[in-house]
């Protein structure tokens, strides 16, 4: 059932917003000159895909995961992109393609050697990845590989109709902070 949901959500939301992906991708590139982001990321069963999202760093930043980031190389628009979570939109592809969740646990890079030994042994690794989830309207982002890893088994246990709702109403109502970058120093 919550696949075919994801379907029915990701559709209806590339339908929908696609005005505000046409704008988001021509202010992107006055911005950073190359308005999407691909990276690869760990899929389901650690197989890698290509997640897609708009860029809200510099095109010449190094290719780590956010909390390792600097503050600084996110752009003006990309400030506004992250804060409002328009930056996700496009992985609404990624949901269509059936790579991704709307739900699940956020997908890592396959550098992210700790966190991905932690949701090996708790079993994350065979669900698909998602947008949103438990960790991330709890504030729980990267940094904190075992919670991350406890926090996302924990929520695939749980995960029911009820709960899918809940977590992505809490994102669209702006609950979490997104994955954390480091301040500038």
């Amino acid at each position: 059932m919550i696949r075919v949901l994801d379907i029915f959500f990701a559709v209806t939301g590339l339908i929908v917003g696609l005005p505000f992906l046409v704008v988001i991708f021509v202010v992107g590139l006055f911005d950073t000159g190359a308005p999407l982001f691909r990276q690869e990321r760990v899929g389901r069963y650690k197989k890698p895909f290509t997640l897609v999202k708009f860029r809200t760093m510099s095109p010449d930043t190094k290719s780590v995961a956010s909390h390792l980031a600097d503050a600084s190389s996110i752009t003006p628009v990309g400030h506004f992109l992250r804060r409002s979570k328009l930056d996700e939109l496009p992985q609404l592809w990624n949901v269509l393609k059936g790579e991704m969740s709307l739900v699940g646990p956020r997908p890592c890079l396959f550098n992210q050697n700790e966190l991905i030994q932690e949701r090996e042994q708790r079993g994350v690794l065979e669900a698909r990845p998602g947008i949103t989830g438990l960790a991330q309207v709890s504030g729980i982002d990267m940094s904190t590989p075992e919670l991350l890893a406890e926090t996302d088994r924990i929520m695939l246990q749980s995960l029911d109709l009820k709960r899918y709702f809940h977590y992505i109403f809490q994102t669209v109502r702006g609950k979490g902070a997104g994955d954390r970058v480091r301040s500038g120093e």
